[in-house]
């Protein structure tokens, strides 16, 4: 489910992954794999709870007038490979950064068969501007399909070895 609805405060996602949980956790995770998906770019996580995380913005996208740290927060739980929570704030507009942080969680749960159920919930209460964002509001006028293309995006670079970039 999904939706675009600004007075929404919560979007929730779920995609099956034929992947291991343990490869989605370290795509979601680890650098190399956050470059590759997405929006590109390199997150940055150190996963005890109560530390920092940031993701980077992409060359192209500092090209384009966006910061050099897109999005920051703390981790608040990390664990591997079922669960992750985060603060997060979107830092490439001005006005999206005043609405300051939100809550991101993401699920994986192992399924039969080889697929694993990712889930990301994010809470978006008090931040209308991102919720459009994030929900794919502005997909045609260039801003991307917010965590929907993101999601499509992982699974098909962790299914096929290859993203929508490649």
């Amino acid at each position: 489910m999904s939706t675009t609805d600004v007075t929404t405060t919560t979007q929730v996602y779920r995609v099956w992954i034929r992947a291991t949980p343990q490869a989605i956790w370290d795509a979601i995770t680890t650098p190399e794999w956050t470059e590759r998906y997405g929006y590109g770019g390199r997150g940055e996580y150190d996963l005890p709870a109560g530390t920092p995380f940031r993701h980077l913005a992409s060359a192209e996208m500092r090209a384009g007038g966006a910061p050099e740290v897109a999005v920051d927060g703390e981790v608040l739980e990390a664990d591997a490979p079922r669960r992750l929570v985060l603060t997060w704030r979107m830092l490439m507009d001005e006005e999206m950064a005043k609405e300051g942080f939100t809550r991101l969680t993401y699920e994986i749960d192992e399924q039969e068969g080889g697929v694993t159920r990712l889930t990301l919930i994010h809470d978006l209460t008090g931040a209308p501007q991102l919720a459009a964002v994030v929900g794919g509001k502005f997909e045609a006028e260039g801003a991307g399909g917010g965590w929907a293309w993101v999601l499509s995006d992982l699974k098909s670079l962790l299914e096929t070895g290859r993203g929508f970039h490649d």
